[in-house]
């Protein structure tokens, strides 16, 4: 009985003794100097700190990239940027072994592995993995399309999507194929078509256990077992299974045709025919060559 007694005045001691630390710290929280920004509010607990955040409000950007000419507002910021000039990629995954430039980049990334999506819509319930995902399904709901195409007028939701869109007027294809020469216009293209090389199948499908090199394709093939087509015109009604068949069919109605022959000038409003045109002028000119060597 003595034991037990002793044993709660014991209890008894410890917890007023961190009740007085829980006082004290708060104590020291609230008499503690705050930098406070006089434009915006935002407080700060070291001088240094609030100098480095006036020079937004300043547009001041002291730290500057040699070999790009882009320009900072403090060093750490800068040191992040020159990863871009020199790969480094520090953050890499424990499951798969994919690295990041970016600490957030990786954290994202694990939530595909977790399956976590902390970030949902209001309007429809769909989640995601971070919030700039969000931020761009939003646009979705709006109907916002704030990046116009200057040469035929296309508007999109995206401004990646409208650089992605340019490219089919000038005609560039930045990023080639080592092993067969084949160009594309974006980078991601160019990591999927390599693994028509390796032989690298990394997306299943449950049903059939049908294998694929890339999630779009995975996706395009299950449409094949629900028969579901999704994408109605609004004008004639006609429905399709995928999106960018929708896409080619509207070009039927508002007459527009995006692939010019550089050439002649004759436009298509499919990329297959543009290509099968191309080829008639290299004949022609295969003709003439053979004209001049004879």
């Amino acid at each position: 009985m003595l034991l037990c007694k002793l044993h709660l005045m014991t209890l008894k001691e410890e917890s007023q003794e961190l009740n007085e630390k829980e006082d004290n710290v708060q104590h020291e929280k609230s008499n503690r100097n705050y930098f406070t920004c006089q434009q915006c509010g935002k407080r700060f607990t070291r001088k240094e700190n609030l100098e480095v955040h006036m020079r937004i409000h300043a547009g001041e950007k002291p730290f500057t990239c040699q070999q790009c000419g882009k320009s900072f507002i403090n060093n750490p910021n800068l040191k992040i940027h020159l990863r871009i000039h020199s790969e480094e990629k520090p953050y890499t995954c424990s499951q798969c072994g994919k690295s990041f430039k970016h600490k957030h980049y990786l954290d994202d990334h694990k939530r595909i592995h977790t399956g976590e999506k902390p970030f949902t819509c209001k309007l429809c319930g769909k989640s995601f993995i971070n919030k700039s995902k969000l931020k761009s399904h939003i646009k979705i709901h709006s109907g916002e399309k704030p990046y116009t195409c200057s040469q035929c007028g296309k508007s999109f939701t995206h401004k990646q999507c409208l650089n992605d869109h340019m490219q089919i007027h000038t005609g560039e294809k930045p990023f080639t194929c080592q092993q067969c020469g084949k160009s594309f216009t974006k980078k991601g293209t160019l990591k999927v078509h390599m693994r028509v090389h390796t032989g690298d199948k990394p997306f299943t499908c449950k049903l059939c256990g049908k294998r694929f090199i890339s999630k779009s394709n995975l996706k395009y093939h299950m449409i094949s077992h629900s028969g579901e087509k999704p994408y109605t015109c609004s004008q004639c009604g006609k429905s399709f299974k995928h999106k960018q068949h929708l896409d080619v069919h509207m070009r039927i109605h508002t007459g527009e045709k995006p692939f010019t022959c550089q050439q002649c000038g004759k436009s298509f409003t499919r990329r297959e025919n543009f290509e099968k045109h191309m080829k008639i002028h290299t004949r022609e000119q295969f003709t003439v060559d053979q004209i001049y060597l004879i």
